[in-house]
């Protein structure tokens, strides 16, 4: 009588769980228009590539094989360098390492193109290194050719690898210490426990800061010049700089872009189809091995070679020409170039990272959300920017500006956009946020697929909506990816110099710009002061995002709160 009674009674309607919130087209749709406005330059460059017939280089053959071992070599050398660094002042306790652990990222505030001259000031014919071992051995002692590729791999390496020690930084502070302490207690030694749980947990943090250095060394043209080396995206920029050739320099960036197809691939190979997921809430990492001896010193000088080499000597030589050049010309330090340009060069970096990382964000957050292989598709196709050379997105933009000019005419609006690009700083910006949201969307990407998709489902199902969900949980928790991120734009924006060169409007001149055009006319002496401010202004983003580094750290080793 109960039961029948239960039966018959209605029943309140049962609420389904909110696994697919009404926001979810919205930001589906979000990515797809994020993706159409950025890629639709490097689309542009495409279109025009293979829709011509301009004449290609001769020697095109050598430039892609050059590139290819350039990307190779640099790419192995910042993984070593970077990787084993991380590793080093994560597991190991030794005398500076308090102080190291920050220090070796000063090197991504270097410019590649600064420390490319330093070292040939240094090492060339009419340096002090080889000016040396001629006094002492001879006029015909044997030097290695310092104008070449080895040369050049080795400067990149040193200037890119902060790149990947950031990356595997973050990664390995933010892993459990348990399945680590496991596999020590079965007998694992600390090799052993590396490269069998460490490594695979890292795994795509690493394959996300590897890809970021190889893109990088792709697009540069201004520090192999000074080595010698042709690559193909050099040849982009000579082509369209010596000889005005439009047409060859597109045909020349469709190689670039293949290039880039092939380093997104390689690092989805690297990341592996396996996904690894940290639980919410605060865990204790690791607990660092005290070195003691020739091996906590041993430890001590690899950390400040590498610091030295990618930042100290560098920053001491430019000192020295800098300190020399004001004794010369005293008038020269009150030149007031340089507030102009330092903010020109603040003006575009500061609003490329708020926007970049704003757009990651989303773009992230709606691939959690769901939108299948479309919405996958187009994120990745957000980060083809940064694999071209900043010469060929500015050619883009003139080319998508361009159309977008003729059809406001044809529709009769006069003017069209001809005086917005010419005449203020927006076509840079375009460019910016295309070049730069590959390495935002990397870090803050890394960080995000470490969160449990489960925690994204219970909030759903408990009915958070979509913007809740991102203010409330996944920025939270992606809150050390996206202060990498933040830094790594203005970074890289303080540096930039190919599309400021191309698409600025007249009078308008960053640091990155009047540092080139003084070092390619060999005054390094006055090229060193306004390198030197590049490098200060860049080092500002290190010093917060070391901040939040340590908080974060301290937090996690409060005696008493591990494991609450």
């Amino acid at each position: 009588m109960t039961d029948t009674a239960a039966l018959a009674e209605p029943r309140p309607p049962r609420r389904r769980p909110r696994t697919h919130g009404v926001g979810r087209p919205a930001w589906s749709a979000l990515v797809v228009t994020v993706a159409a406005v950025v890629a639709t330059p490097v689309l542009a460059v495409v279109v025009d590539g293979l829709g011509n017939s301009a004449a290609l280089p001769r020697d095109l053959g050598q430039m892609i094989l050059t590139t290819l071992a350039l990307m190779l070599g640099v790419g192995a050398g910042s993984l070593v360098v970077g990787g084993g660094l991380a590793w080093l002042v994560t597991a190991y306790r030794f005398p500076l390492r308090n102080l190291l652990v920050w220090l070796l990222v000063l090197p991504l505030a270097m410019p590649a193109y600064v420390l490319g001259f330093v070292f040939l000031s240094v090492f060339d014919v009419a340096g002090p290194v080889q000016s040396f071992l001629r006094a002492v051995f001879g006029a015909d002692v044997w030097v290695p050719e310092v104008r070449s590729l080895p040369a050049a791999i080795i400067v990149m390496s040193l200037s890119l690898y902060p790149y990947v020690y950031l990356m595997a930084r973050s990664a390995l502070i933010e892993q459990s210490s348990g399945t680590y302490d496991a596999a020590r207690t079965l007998g694992a030694n600390r090799g052993r426990a590396l490269r069998r749980v460490v490594l695979p947990l890292a795994r795509p943090s690493l394959a996300a800061g590897l890809a970021l250095v190889m893109m990088e060394t792709l697009t540069d043209f201004a520090t192999v010049q000074y080595f010698n080396v042709q690559t193909v995206s050099v040849g982009v920029y000579l082509v369209w700089k010596g000889t005005f050739d439009f047409h060859a320099a597109t045909r020349l960036a469709v190689l670039v872009l293949l290039f880039a197809v092939a380093v997104l691939v390689a690092e989805r190979a690297l990341r592996g189809r396996a996904r690894y997921h940290q639980q919410g809430g605060r865990r204790q990492g690791f607990e660092p091995e005290r070195l003691r001896g020739a091996r906590a010193w041993a430890a001590t000088a690899l950390c400040l070679a590498a610091l030295s080499a990618g930042f100290l000597i560098p920053v001491a030589q430019l000192l020295v020409w800098a300190v020399g050049q004001v004794i010369s010309d005293a008038s020269f330090l009150a030149d007031p170039r340089f507030a102009e340009y330092l903010a020109n060069s603040l003006l575009v970096a500061g609003v490329t990272s708020l926007v970049c990382v704003g757009l990651s964000l989303c773009v992230g957050h709606a691939i959690r959300l769901g939108g299948g292989r479309l919405v996958s598709g187009a994120a990745q196709l957000t980060t083809f920017g940064y694999a071209v050379p900043g010469a060929v997105v500015g050619i883009g933009v003139l080319l998508s500006f361009a159309a977008l000019d003729a059809g406001l005419e044809r529709a009769g609006v006069p003017g069209g956009t001809g005086l917005i690009v010419t005449g203020s700083v927006v076509g840079i910006l375009y460019a910016y946020v295309i070049r730069f949201l590959a390495p935002a969307y990397q870090s803050v990407s890394a960080s995000l697929e470490k969160i449990s998709p489960t925690l994204t489902a219970s909030a759903l199902s408990l009915g958070a909506g979509p913007r809740r969900m991102l203010g409330r949980v996944h920025l939270p928790l992606a809150r050390p990816g996206v202060a990498v991120a933040l830094m790594l734009v203005v970074i890289d924006a303080v540096k930039e110099l190919p599309i400021v060169l191309l698409l600025r409007p007249f009078g308008f001149t960053t640091a990155s710009v009047w540092v080139y055009e003084l070092a390619r006319e060999n005054f390094w002496e006055k090229a060193s002061l306004p390198a030197l401010v590049i490098v200060a202004v860049a080092i500002i983003p290190v010093f917060v995002l070391v901040g939040q580094t340590r908080r974060r750290e301290a937090h996690r080793t409060v005696p008493g709160k591990a494991g609450q």
